[in-house]
């Protein structure tokens, strides 16, 4: 059996260089509206507390994501809010919502970081 191999160096250094602010941003604020997404509409898992908590983070984030994903972004992300002022008021979610779980914001670009196995 084969071991994956152990990235040189250099190889690190180039992977390091690639790796932009703006990308590890826009992947954060993804992955914090599909997790709010998530907690609000997944049974079992449904904690809209920690929904919250990732909505605000996502907020305060937003001004940092590159502009041309703003849209993309900010579109989930204003449905997964009506979702979870539905879900805080008490209401139940219609038949509709419940069925298809809030729209995905784009996924981010892969990584430019190498990991092994990759």
């Amino acid at each position: 059996m084969n071991e994956p191999q152990q990235p040189t160096e250099e190889q690190l250094l180039d992977a390091l260089r690639q790796i932009k602010t703006e990308d590890v941003v826009l992947q954060t604020v993804a992955t914090l509206v599909n997790l709010a997404g998530q907690k609000l509409s997944v049974e079992g898992a449904k904690d809209p507390a920690e929904a919250q908590k990732a909505i605000d983070a996502a907020k305060q984030m937003l001004p940092l994501v590159p502009q041309d994903a703003v849209g993309p972004i900010q579109n989930a992300l204003d449905q997964v809010q009506m979702l979870y002022a539905k879900e805080s008021q008490g209401a139940p979610l219609s038949q509709e919502s419940q069925q298809q779980p809030p729209e995905q914001p784009p996924k981010p670009p892969p990584s430019k970081i190498w990991t092994p196995g990759s």
